[in-house]
């Protein structure tokens, strides 16, 4: 199943979210894709990842919980640094195998204490370190 069914509908049309949910592509642990953005500048924070479970949570609590794959657990973001992210808005994509989270982003994102995760920028045949850490 793909969201592909519901690409015709017309603006406004509402659908459930569990009906959405259960069409996500997520891979064979049950994850997807989530890209987390500042709301109010546009800015690309971090990519993690999310479960049906901590896509609930973030809409029930207002607080962005990815699942940590590495640790293999939830991970509340912010939860011991108090760098939390607030959620504004939650999007999914065309194809249904990523989410877009806007967010209010308090301190960094980045467990390097920078803003943002995407500090290794590519400029030809090298790769240049363009932030440093918040103080």
């Amino acid at each position: 199943m793909s969201l592909k069914t519901f690409e015709t509908l017309p603006q406004g049309t509402e659908l459930g979210l569990k009906e959405i949910l259960s069409h996500l592509k997520k891979d064979d642990a049950g994850l997807i894709a989530a890209i987390a953005q500042q709301h109010d500048t546009g800015e690309v924070l971090m990519l993690a990842y999310m479960n049906e479970k901590s896509i609930l949570e973030t809409l029930e609590t207002g607080q962005v919980c990815y699942w940590s794959r590495s640790r293999q657990t939830y991970w509340r973001k912010g939860e011991s640094s108090g760098h939390r992210q607030s959620l504004v808005s939650m999007s999914f994509d065309c194809d249904g195998d990523c989410i877009l989270l806007k967010v209010d982003q308090k301190g960094p994102a980045c467990h390097t204490n920078r803003r943002n995760c995407f500090f290794f920028e590519v400029n030809q045949d090298k790769v240049i370190i363009n932030s440093k850490p918040m103080s």
